[in-house]
């Protein structure tokens, strides 16, 4: 499973990162889950944001792993293929090519 291997990608570098620059992995792993957390914007409206701007980026990795997490805070194929094309809308052709890869994410994902 691509996705899957994606989501393994992330892990490994996250720990490798962690062995030689603890303090600066530590640091970005608060900033996130502070960010992350519900306040004026849903987690799911967030992750929908957070996903737009993978797109937007051409981040295979940010793309998987926040689709997964879009989808775990309940939003639907729908919303995801929505806040793609606003990354689309503002990042133009190449965001539209990295939808590619999203709508391989949402199929594997939506197998489980």
């Amino acid at each position: 499973m691509v996705a899957e291997d994606k989501l393994a990608e992330i892990e490994e570098l996250l720990k490798s990162l962690m062995s030689k620059y603890p303090d600066e992995v530590r640091a970005f792993m608060r900033f996130l889950n502070t960010v992350i957390k519900e306040k004026g914007l849903t987690v799911k409206e967030k992750e929908l944001i957070a996903l737009a701007l993978g797109v937007a980026t051409g981040c295979e990795w940010c793309i998987t792993l926040h689709a997964k997490k879009a989808l775990e805070a309940g939003a639907s194929e729908e919303e995801i293929v929505e806040a793609a094309f606003v990354a689309v809308l503002m990042a133009g052709g190449p965001a539209l090519m990295h939808m590619i890869p999203l709508m391989r994410v949402i199929k594997e994902f939506k197998k489980k």
